[in-house]
């Protein structure tokens, strides 16, 4: 992911490569050789941040790094800091991550760059704009919760218009130390929960999900899907005899997002008050869903927000012999 956040940063032709970090100077040297770059090399990040002192701040590294990082960046007084999802492996860190950028005032962002995806963008205009009648319910299918699902549950609540969640019930299987980039990852789950607007949301995800559907959003007079494979947009609205097909030259995965998503950046910094649209704000919500569904199994019952568990409840059933190979 640091090759694509330097090429879409270079991209915008505003940016300038100063200093990059790396435990691994062989590492930072090869990849310095492959834009042909002269920048200054740190072995420590927080040498970076006191010396290099960046306007920018690209923060690439495993999920358990994130908030150390992020937290001593604002610190730093970095102006504008585009992390890696998710934001952090327990609520507590997330949020203190969050606290740390209201404190500093640091742009802060995360890269749920789909949000920009052209099929992204006209379902969410179609929903906003009333075309489906009042938004009823959002499902959705992915592979976890927590790596892929942070990207999903982050367009579930761009499509509800970032409404406030009331509850959630989760309940989690793991059968196997899987872990993506170093994270803990359920082998299947699913995620039921309500937002204060009466919308619902169920998110299914694991092997045995099998549905083509990554989004389906249900209106009162409409519904709407999004799909793995293409056309990615149909839409069957009242009076539709059969599914119509939204065109679109994006799908779900395009690498042109990350572009679009550091220049939003750049745009926070030149337009004083305005929101980027993946700050921490909008991150933070979809992160306690995440969190209070790990939870929710866990606690087995419903949880409401907010969300006081301050953990990570799948890593704590795993590590209490609650859940994994030993319970499998």
């Amino acid at each position: 992911m640091a090759h694509s956040h330097y090429k879409s940063f270079q991209a915008s032709g505003r940016v300038r490569l100063s200093a990059i970090a790396d435990i691994d100077d062989d590492h930072a040297r090869a990849f310095l050789a492959d834009y042909g770059e002269n920048a200054a090399i740190y072995h420590d990040y927080r040498d970076l941040l006191k010396e290099a002192k960046p306007d920018i701040l690209s923060i690439t590294v495993w999920p358990h790094l994130h908030a150390e990082m992020t937290v001593a960046a604002c610190e730093a007084g970095v102006r504008a800091i585009h992390c890696e999802k998710p934001m952090a492996m327990t609520w507590a860190d997330a949020k203190r991550v969050k606290a740390a950028s209201e404190a500093s005032g640091s742009i802060l962002t995360f890269n749920h760059q789909r949000r920009f995806l052209e099929p992204i963008q006209i379902a969410a205009k179609m929903i906003h704009g009333g075309e489906l009648g009042d938004l009823v319910r959002i499902e959705a299918q992915c592979n976890d919760l927590f790596d892929t699902g942070t990207h999903w549950l982050d367009m579930m609540q761009f499509f509800n218009q970032e409404a406030p969640i009331e509850w959630v019930i989760g309940q989690l299987d793991c059968r196997e130390d899987r872990r993506i980039f170093g994270a803990l990852a359920e082998d299947q789950s699913i995620c039921h929960y309500k937002w204060a607007n009466g919308v619902l949301g169920l998110m299914i995800m694991g092997h045995e999900a099998k549905w083509d559907c990554a989004f389906r959003v249900t209106g009162s007079t409409g519904m709407l899907e999004l799909l793995y494979s293409r056309p990615t947009l149909r839409v069957r609205l009242s009076g539709d005899s059969d599914w119509r097909v939204i065109e679109s030259k994006e799908g779900l995965h395009d690498e042109v997002s990350i572009d679009r998503a550091c220049a939003d950046v750049i745009r926070a910094l030149d337009e004083p008050g305005y929101k980027p649209m993946l700050s921490a704000e909008n991150a933070i919500r979809h992160t306690e869903l995440i969190f209070a569904a790990y939870y929710s199994s866990m606690y087995r019952g419903r949880v409401n927000m907010p969300l006081t568990y301050e953990g990570n409840g799948l890593e704590d059933m795993v590590e209490q012999g609650a859940m994994g190979k030993r319970r499998a």
